[in-house]
């Protein structure tokens, strides 16, 4: 890893300054997350002679995890710079006596119900656990996420003062608080069961490959055989980001270590500092909805579909291969309508001497793969894969082979992430909990299912609205399991595939990268190109457009998710291929053979804007327009977009407008 990319990773997750005590406790909580998350998954009784129940195993997550978190994680923003207070280690210490008296009474939860029928002392640390998970939430995710986990966290005590649509079963303070802290279905449910079984190993592998320098071997690949073409250098953050994203399954990070490279060398070649932020914005969002791993939200998923994650991977690949094909065809048609050439070939690295120096990568990734897909053992697959990409680092790698100071940042990063991600996880648990007491969940996929009339189409609508609204105030993980939980059972009533429908869900809350006012990955790549946040996320969400059409696709053509026959797969996705990509010459006025599109003319909105008509005509499945058959679809998107390419051709005086990858 360069060291320009060393200092943004670690800016992204490095947390406050610590004083050596406490930046050894957080250090010393790491390794021991890593050795039970082992112990838990090996069942090798190296660490602790048992293999802990899992509740145990889980309250001790929390422990370390949320310690940890008050320690990195500042009560307010001025204090940010500020070594952790009073408040902070008071917190800590509630925190663990908290989980020490969960853990020692593990048993005593599971087999005498406590979470019906609390002691005392059982209601005392369960408001405590409330308490501590709700401040947690606020401090990872923000104010918006902690209102949020609030509102609904307590929704179970004036439930039965709401309207009837959307009034449940009401229940004491005490049975509540126990409910969350014991419970299986509220801070230690599906979201925190798969962090501790999934999450874990991925998180750790994705930080390897950070701290080996794989962001540089994918740079200097992607740089090699794409930074000579027109608008190389933005073809090159899509490649290299894609890939990148894949295999970290983090947005931010991706922006952050990626983006350093690939946004300057948009701008030397006359890009805008704006549309380059934008293009890695959208290259980065990509990588983390592209397979094999695909972040902290898609293994929530498998867990709450109960699947393999193998499966969540296959379904997702096609869509992922449309966005990225749409973000190409795009930045391709503006290298061609402002003639943007590539780079030079002598300034460019060698794709020859990348692959010597960082062929060990290749291993690293095929292992997590085979074992990801092929075995199919997804709890295992980077328990393997890490070590064996640390190995070959070691030993074939001078540049990046790593120091006693590397492995410290590595377990800093590792502590960091960890707490981040259990703090959110847990507080959206507990929205899980709250629905679930109230029975809430299960009466509104009825009422859902009135309002729009047994007809899909509404209710897809409502909850791509939901989840962009959702990801204003939380993050996609947390918008995702509350659409799952209120949306998900309405949609697969009506006929929809489930695969599709939580796809599609996954898709809408991941949009909040891209789309302000949030636009979380606009505002990280804002920050590394100095550009004004907002006009940087409006440019990615007109880059990343085709995004907002591709769930709606797949969920109309469950094919696309291969939950169909192979060939109307390759029917589906074909057409697709045509309309995403005429889509995408419309939007940016130039399309590759034809030329630009009605240039400086009164006209050209209107007629550009009936060929984006046309091509989402193409793409869009029968199955979302009753009673018309594809070929009358793609009859229609012809009559429409073949006089208005002619017309273009003819306007430019026949001249072509040269082959998709030329300079």
């Amino acid at each position: 890893m360069s060291e320009q990319e060393v200092d943004t990773f670690d800016r992204e997750t490095a947390g406050r300054p610590l004083p050596p005590f406490a930046r050894w406790y957080v250090r010393i909580a790491t390794i021991a997350i890593l050795l039970l998350a082992i112990n838990q998954a090996f069942n090798t009784r190296f660490f602790v002679d048992i293999t802990l129940i899992t509740l145990q195993f889980n309250y001790v997550i929390i422990a370390l995890a949320l310690s940890c978190g008050f320690l990195l994680m500042a009560p307010t923003k001025h204090l940010y710079n500020r070594p952790p207070g009073i408040l902070d280690w008071l917190l800590v210490a509630v925190l663990i006596a908290t989980c020490a008296f969960f853990f020692a009474n593990s048993y005593s939860i599971s087999l005498l119900g406590w979470e019906v029928a609390p002691p005392f002392w059982a209601i005392i640390a369960s408001f405590a656990m409330w308490v501590l998970v709700l401040e947690a939430g606020r401090r990872a995710g923000g104010l918006p996420l902690a209102i949020i986990v609030f509102v609904m966290s307590t929704y179970p005590l004036y439930t039965e003062y709401l309207p009837a649509a959307i009034a449940g079963f009401g229940s004491s303070a005490e049975y509540v608080a126990a409910y969350h802290a014991m419970g299986s279905e509220s801070i230690i449910g599906i979201p925190l069961r798969t962090f501790a079984s999934l999450i874990i190993g991925f998180i750790i592998f994705g930080a390897a490959l950070q701290r080996t320098g794989a962001g540089q071997f994918f740079m200097d690949v992607s740089f090699g055989l794409l930074g000579h073409v027109r608008g190389g250098p933005a073809k090159v953050s899509i490649f290299s980001s894609g890939l990148m994203g894949s295999m970290s399954g983090s947005v931010i990070t991706n922006v952050l270590t990626t983006g350093v490279l690939t946004i300057p060398a948009m701008r030397r070649v006359g890009m805008s500092g704006t549309f380059a932020a934008g293009v890695e914005t959208c290259a980065s969002t990509g990588g983390v909805l592209m397979p094999p791993v695909m972040g902290a939200t898609a293994f929530v998923m498998a867990s709450f579909m109960g699947v393999p994650y193998a499966d969540v991977a296959l379904a997702a690949a096609i869509p992922s291969i449309l966005y990225f094909f749409g973000l190409f065809a795009q930045i391709d048609a503006r290298a061609g309508r402002e003639g943007l050439e590539g780079l030079p070939t002598e300034e460019l690295p060698s794709v020859r001497q990348a692959l010597k120096e960082g062929w060990y990568y290749v291993f690293a990734f095929a292992l997590l793969i085979f074992m990801l897909l092929v075995m199919r053992r997804e709890a295992l697959a980077p328990y393997f894969a890490t070590p064996l990409l640390i190995l070959l680092n070691q030993i074939f790698s001078k540049k990046h082979r790593w120091k006693w100071r590397d492995v410290l940042l590595f377990i800093d990063t590792l502590g960091s992430l960890f707490a981040n991600l259990v703090a959110i996880l847990a507080a959206v648990g507990m929205i899980m909990g709250a629905l679930a007491m109230t029975g809430v969940a299960a009466t509104l996929v009825n009422d859902l299912l009135r309002i729009a009339g047994g007809d899909p189409l509404p209710l897809l609508i409502m909850g791509a609205l939901t989840g962009l609204l959702l990801g204003v105030g939380m993050t996609s993980t947390a918008a995702y399991i509350f659409l799952a939980i209120l949306l998900a059972p309405a949609l697969i009533k009506v006929g929809l595939e489930p695969m599709a429908v939580h796809l599609f869900i996954f898709y809408w809350g991941m949009l909040s990268f891209i789309t302000p006012p949030v636009a979380l990955g606009a505002f990280a790549a804002a920050s590394v190109a100095k550009t004004k946040p907002m006009r940087t996320g409006v440019e990615a969400m007109k880059l990343g457009s085709v995004i907002y059409f591709i769930p709606f696709f797949f969920v109309f053509e469950p094919a696309l998710v291969m939950a169909g026959p192979w060939n109307e797969a390759v029917v589906a996705f074909v057409l697709a291929v045509l309309g995403i990509g005429l889509y995408a010459g419309a939007i940016q006025g130039y399309i590759p053979l034809v030329g630009h599109l009605f240039p400086n003319q009164w006209y050209g909105l209107p007629l550009r804007l009936l060929m984006i008509l046309a091509a989402i005509l193409i793409a869009l499945p029968s199955d979302a327009v009753p009673h018309w058959s594809d070929l009358e679809l793609l009859g229609v998107a012809a009559v429409i977009a073949l006089p208005l390419l002619a017309f273009a051709a003819i306007s430019n005086k026949g001249k072509l407008g040269g082959a998709a990858w030329s300079k």
